[in-house]
């Protein structure tokens, strides 16, 4: 079943019911009279909490954690800030842990290795569905080596991110940076926690990571994985400013495009999944090759 992604955009009441989140305006100035509506949590993938008056119980926070609901946080400018998983993800957690704990520095290097060719390889069909030439980013996913020692990824950054815009809009690719910047975090951020929910039902620990180490980052391992997945935000948002190019603003309309990125059709292995059931495919890849079962990585291929 096609999991969903729920966003909460305006003032509102959040409860639970028979297994259900009932969403009530019954104590809202001016909306007193609007009816409940309810969405069965065993449906539910993610939960954006929007609006700052939203207010939520604990009972209904508690289910969440049950059903593997990722709820994520929304600041002032109703961009996402945080988000809370559950810590019983997986039924033998602990020996998943272990595994995950004691990999060793040759094999993540070579999961790093297939992470980025995939990142690469999905970066230059992103440029192939817009009519730009794509063999430099293919050139570079050809060199990646062990652990991308020659950072790879960086170079093809680089060029990728220098050519996917218009040449007019002399894009630069910074989380603070001019539009459409204010797009990509958005749907980087809803890639982010779905990638967590997908880790966390795999039973590993989003905060230890193949590659990304930060000390101050609880989703080192989320950061890694969804790097395949990432093109699938960016493809989404050229096609957005392809169409228009007012985006200053982070509007209804604009969310609501890029919150349907958890739906979009993915490939692994000639296999087609919604992305959303393909990150968990990978996540469970992830920790058979932890435990030494399979040695190649499910990834997207766009």
């Amino acid at each position: 079943m096609l999991k969903r992604t729920i966003a909460i955009q305006s003032p509102c009441f959040l409860k639970l019911n028979l297994e259900q989140l009932v969403i009530s305006y019954k104590h809202v100035k001016g909306q007193e009279e609007m009816p409940d509506k309810t969405v069965p949590l065993e449906d539910i993938a993610m939960l954006v909490l929007e609006h700052q008056q939203i207010s939520l119980t604990h009972p209904l926070m508690d289910k969440c954690m049950f059903y593997n609901i990722a709820l994520v946080c929304c600041d002032k400018t109703h961009h996402p800030t945080g988000m809370l998983l559950n810590l019983d993800g997986h039924t033998i957690q602990s020996e998943k842990f272990k595994y995950q704990v004691n990999a060793s520095e040759p094999l993540k290097k070579q999961l790093w290795q297939q992470i980025i060719v995939s990142k690469i390889k999905n970066q230059a069909a992103v440029f192939a569905l817009f009519e730009n030439n794509n063999k430099t980013l293919l050139h570079y996913a050809d060199k990646v080596k062990s652990g991308d020692t020659e950072n790879c990824e960086g170079s093809a950054a680089a060029h990728y991110w220098q050519n996917l815009f218009p040449e007019a809009w002399n894009f630069y690719r910074k989380r603070d940076g001019l539009p459409p910047n204010n797009l990509l975090n958005y749907g980087y951020a809803i890639l982010r926690a779905i990638t967590a929910r997908a880790i966390v039902a795999a039973g590993l620990m989003p905060t230890l990571g193949v590659f990304h180490r930060n000390r101050y980052n609880a989703y080192c391992l989320a950061d890694d994985l969804m790097e395949p997945y990432r093109p699938y935000v960016d493809k989404t948002v050229r096609q957005i400013i392809y169409e228009t190019s007012i985006i200053e603003e982070l509007h209804q309309d604009l969310k609501v495009r890029l919150l349907k990125v958890p739906q979009m059709d993915v490939n692994i292995d000639g296999e087609q999944s919604p992305l959303i059931n393909a990150i968990q495919r990978s996540a469970f890849s992830l920790a058979k090759c932890y435990e030494g079962k399979q040695r190649k990585l499910a990834l997207p291929q766009l």
